[in-house]
């Protein structure tokens, strides 16, 4: 099944998709990854989803990728006598390390690492915003604030930290009991929450190692103010515009969410815009014009991927979310302004050779008007660098590690394709002009452009470039390296 667009689809699956038909229809409606939340989701579940999605990939033929998002720290304040107090703005209230239930004045805060990094000036945000406090002063035991906004705070609610930088890591005990329980279970992707530094990757880093890639989701302001770090250190980006939004201005979350994506484009990482993309579809048919005109602004950026949440975990419409934001993103890449826009955003190649071929691949196929650029990809490398150049024409990734080419598709423009590994050059040419036409990239006497390393099977030595027509022995030929 080819796609007829080039970003890509990321479902979230819950209880209103949890089934095999109802994967198997989110899939043939667009979804090319699906998510699975550990906040919401044990190990059996879990184990039970992925045998799923394996048995929809068998079932379609091709492959599909598996995030798994762990819940990462979870903070919150403790219970009240009375349930919930109405606070007054002016008022003084306070957090403490008495686990007595709380009243109008107080209420316990279960979590030291605040207690003693909170200083006077810093902000305290629960249950997502709607409540506003101020820290007068702290002593390690307590933390005293006086109400800036809000009235109501109840049981258990979140608590967001948005100036202050906590000496925790960005995994919990449950987060490494996840992580080793999808790791077991092959997933391809493992987001992580709540990242504020790049070491908070470093350790999901030394256990994955190398299992699954590591997305770094950026939702805090110290992750923003050290983003070339992280993504650095990450395979991936994802804007979590939810929590994001609660700890920054909501005025400069579309600013943030241009910043993130062009520094991953330049970095040749894929990004990923979550949340709200089609919220309305959670009780609606149809989505605002206003979240149309959201999905399209992630497109028109140049995203790897795009993402419903609880439109298609727990929505009514599930299926209808993934076909309505597959119709807004194949119409987007078909607008007239679009090619100009990605081109415009398009950043210098390393000063490598890998990129320069990546970079002479799609100059040369949008100058001769290929058919596709297919490239020969053990570990992944070159299909990433590949995608970086955000080519006009479709890219095939050709890989003989299934693991790899379901990693790719997360990755813009990318159709991946499981292949054994070319005997010699004359196969390579060979096995990639039929799938170029089994797949419906191209018709005999189209022409392709493969890039390839040599000596074959040599992982990251991309050094070659070859012309060739489909269905046809006569080939054109241009080696470089």
């Amino acid at each position: 099944m080819r796609r007829s667009r080039k970003v890509k689809i990321l479902a979230t699956i819950g209880p209103a998709s949890s089934s095999e038909e109802m994967l198997q229809k989110l899939f043939e409606a667009g979804a090319d990854v699906f998510r699975i939340n550990m906040s919401h989701t044990d190990h059996e579940l879990m184990r039970t989803l992925v045998g799923r999605i394996r048995a929809v990939e068998e079932k379609v033929g091709r492959p599909i990728g598996i995030l798994a998002d762990l819940q990462g720290p979870k903070l919150r304040v403790g219970k009240f006598a009375n349930g919930k107090e109405v606070l007054t703005a002016g008022q003084t209230f306070t957090l403490d390390n008495n686990p007595e239930p709380g009243n109008s004045t107080r209420v316990y805060l279960p979590h030291p690492e605040i207690l003693s990094s909170v200083e006077a000036g810093h902000r305290l945000l629960i249950d997502d915003g709607k409540l506003e406090l101020k820290a007068l002063k702290s002593d390690g035991k307590s933390i005293t604030c006086t109400v800036v906004a809000g009235t109501t705070i109840s049981d258990k609610k979140g608590v967001s930290l948005p100036d202050t930088d906590l000496p925790v890591g960005a995994l919990t005990e449950k987060d490494r009991k996840d992580l080793d329980a999808v790791l077991a279970a092959s997933v391809d992707w493992v987001a992580l929450s709540f990242v504020q530094r790049p070491e908070d990757l470093a350790e999901a880093r030394k256990i994955a190692r190398g299992r699954a890639l590591i997305m770094a989701k950026i939702e805090k302001p110290q992750a923003v103010a050290r983003l070339a770090e992280i993504i650095e250190l990450s395979d991936a980006l994802m804007v979590a515009r939810g929590d994001l939004g609660v700890e920054m201005p909501l005025e400069a979350v579309p600013g943030i969410q241009k910043q993130i994506t062009r520094a991953a484009r330049r970095a040749g990482k894929p990004v990923v815009v979550a949340t709200q993309m089609l919220e309305s579809m959670i009780t609606a048919p149809v989505p605002t014009r206003a979240e149309v005109s959201d999905v399209s602004i992630a497109v028109f950026e140049g995203a790897d991927a795009i993402m419903l949440s609880a439109e298609s975990a727990a929505g009514a419409y599930p299926v209808e979310a993934v076909a309505m934001m597959n119709r807004i993103a194949t119409k987007v890449e078909t607008d007239p302004t679009y090619a100009g826009i990605i081109n415009a955003q398009r950043s210098e190649p390393e000063a490598t050779g890998a990129d320069a071929i990546s970079l002479a691949a799609r100059e040369i196929a949008e100058t001769l008007k290929l058919s596709a650029i297919i490239t020969y990809t053990a570990s992944g490398t070159t299909g990433l660098r590949a995608a970086r150049e955000r080519p006009q024409v479709p890219i095939i990734a050709l890989s003989p590690i299934l693991n790899t080419a379901r990693r790719l598709s997360l990755l813009w423009g990318t159709h991946c394709v499981v292949s054994p590994d070319a005997i010699d050059l004359d196969d390579m040419v060979d096995r990639a002009c039929r799938i170029a036409f089994e797949e419906g990239f191209g018709q005999p006497g189209d022409r392709v452009i493969i890039t390839a390393g040599v000596p074959l099977r040599t992982p990251g030595s991309t050094n070659m470039l070859r012309i060739a027509y489909v269905g046809s022995d006569a080939q054109v030929s241009r080696n470089i390296g």
